[in-house]
């Protein structure tokens, strides 16, 4: 491990600020651990979890493949160069190298499994998308009847993603099939290099509303993160990437840039998000963070609003109720392991999940973020705008571009809360909490000797590919 996270600072406030850091590291891992053991009494005992590795959906396989090399070279060169490039790189080549290493990190640990396993049957099997492709022929007619096949007993009852999620998720595939991207290999292709535009759609936020020093320094931890293990091939990487984007565009409408154009896209993509996944309307939390950061600025809401009704629009005059899909859609979560996993268990397990896949950088990161978050309670009331200041845990109180930092944070692990809360997110957090994820690794901009916490998010990611299969 790099000797930046081996070796404390060396002033009495950083020495005491990291072991914080790492005492919070330490709780995380023993919740995991906790998961786990209580996770595989339960599941010895009755088979309540449906799950093979508490509190993963996952089975012991350690295993190497065709993608390990590349991992590996992916995170080393991340962890020995990348802090210093994203201080470096201008504003679109840092955008850029974002993408194209996020895509890499994520096809190189999908690799890992091999192109079949890891790829291009991700998205076929018995529960999946493609499996229904061919009842899309007549989509207008598909979309009528929707809602009819989402009872388990229900004559041709979809299959349980597709079940689980309003109708523009399987659209998605459908549409890909019709242009000639069919079968599974391009479904995963799509999955992965759309999922990787998720850390630049995060970047660009953090930089219009927290400041470029905050998101130069959340660059890495974005690309070399926990998640990419799931998000490889995971339609949930894709659904990540539209939700991302839409608060990105949201960002830039408010802080004035192109403020017609990106506050509509904006809504266009917020609508598309909440018709590609129920929970994603969550994401109306980290929306109200964006305008609560920069609330004097509300021209841009109407175009917002436009864009909003617009896929909603197309979906209801083609015949799909989403309030009537999602009102079966738990009767349907019920009816199945839903009904059955232990809100009691999973309602804790969940967070271990969390912390799993956004890493042990975001947990420390997060109790710096709780940190600057109580200060300026008690200190300042709160900053006035993004400046380019060192990260927060100063003596002489939060900075400005920490705390708006802070707020984001806060609104993406809100959003979490609810749903984990709601009961209807037991068990496979680890892909369902994808899209959330997302906004809690930024995170990682609030610590020091980033290099340290980049080796300890690549070996935490490594050995969870390496020494389990997942599901997803």
């Amino acid at each position: 491990m790099n000797r930046d996270l081996l070796n404390p600072p060396a002033d009495r406030s950083s020495r005491r600020a990291f072991r914080a850091d790492l005492s919070a590291v330490g709780g995380a891992a023993l919740l995991v651990a906790v998961a786990a053991v209580v996770g595989t009494v339960i599941e010895r005992r009755d088979g309540s979890l449906f799950v093979d590795w508490p509190p993963l959906l996952a089975r012991w396989d350690p295993h190497l493949g065709p993608g390990t090399p590349l991992a590996v070279a992916v995170a080393v060169l991340v962890v020995a160069h990348g802090p210093r490039l994203a201080e470096r790189l201008g504003r679109r080549a840092l955008a850029c190298a974002a993408w194209a290493t996020a895509t890499a990190w994520t096809f190189s640990l999908a690799l890992v499994d091999g192109w079949r396993t890891g790829v291009a049957g991700r998205l076929t099997t018995r529960n999946e998308y493609l499996q229904v492709i061919d009842r899309f022929h007549d989509i207008p007619a598909a979309l009528g009847d929707f809602t009819r096949h989402i009872l388990l007993h229900s004559p041709g009852n979809w299959p349980a993603h597709v079940a689980g999620h309003p109708p523009a998720a399987t659209v998605t595939f459908v549409l890909l099939d019709r242009v000639g991207l069919g079968g599974g290999g391009w479904a995963g292709v799509w999955c992965v290099t759309v999922g990787a535009t998720a850390p630049v759609a995060v970047l660009v936020a953090v930089w219009r509303l927290c400041g470029e020093r905050s998101a130069r320094r959340a660059a890495p931890f974005l690309v070399l993160a926990p998640a990419a293990v799931w998000a490889g091939t995971s339609a949930d990487g894709y659904f990540a990437a539209v939700a991302a984007w839409s608060v990105a565009f949201l960002a830039l409408a408010v802080t004035g840039y192109r403020p017609r154009a990106t506050g509509f896209l904006s809504g266009l993509l917020l609508g598309l998000t909440a018709y590609l996944s129920y929970g994603l309307t969550l994401f109306a939390l980290i929306a109200g963070a964006v305008l609560l950061l920069d609330h004097r600025r509300t021209a841009p809401l109407p175009l917002v609003l436009a864009g909003l009704a617009v896929v909603p629009a197309v979906f209801t005059l083609l015949g799909f109720d989403w309030w009537e899909g999602y009102r079966l859609l738990v009767t349907r979560y019920h009816e199945g392991a839903g009904g059955v996993r232990p809100y009691g268990y999973w309602v804790w397990a969940n967070l271990a999940c969390a912390a799993l896949i956004t890493g042990p950088a975001t947990v420390a990161g997060l109790r710096r973020a709780a940190v600057t978050g109580g200060g300026a309670a008690r200190r300042t009331g709160g900053g006035t705008g993004p400046e380019s200041v060192p990260p927060a845990e100063d003596a002489r109180g939060p900075r400005p571009e920490s705390l708006r930092l802070a707020v984001l944070l806060g609104a993406a692990l809100l959003a979490v809360l609810v749903a984990d809360l709601s009961g209807m997110s037991k068990a496979e957090t680890e892909r369902i909490w994808l899209p959330f994820a997302m906004w809690l690794l930024p995170a990682g901009a609030l610590l020091a000797s980033p290099r340290g916490w980049l080796a300890a998010q690549a070996v935490l990611a490594l050995l969870l590919n390496h020494l389990l299969l997942t599901g997803w």
